[in-house]
């Protein structure tokens, strides 16, 4: 059944990617060009460069390399508190009753 569901799943995804054809999606113009720049230019306010300019080089791969570091570490220390150990059987029969120690 998980096979079959794999299966099925990956085709999806094959048959599914030529249905959107790149020049389509380049014609969609996003939330910033067609609403900010527009009430910016209405304000009289211009685009100017960002601060830290992500569109060059590999900045943009080191920023998520240095969070995926900060998170790791922050989740491989907490990682007892996040994903407890399971109780050993002995426990659960104590904890229930049902095993006396002579």
């Amino acid at each position: 059944m998980k096979k079959t569901l794999l299966i099925l799943t990956v085709a999806g995804f094959l048959l599914a990617g030529p249905a959107c054809p790149a020049s389509r999606a380049a014609s969609w113009s996003g939330v910033d060009e067609t609403v900010i720049e527009k009430f910016a230019e209405k304000a009289g306010r211009t685009a100017r460069e960002p601060f830290i300019n992500t569109d060059q080089g590999d900045l943009l791969l080191f920023v998520f390399l240095v969070a995926g570091i900060v998170g790791g570490f922050i989740g491989g220390y907490n990682f007892r508190v996040l994903f407890p150990p399971k109780r050993r059987r002995e426990e659960e029969k104590i904890s229930e009753g049902k095993l006396t120690i002579a």
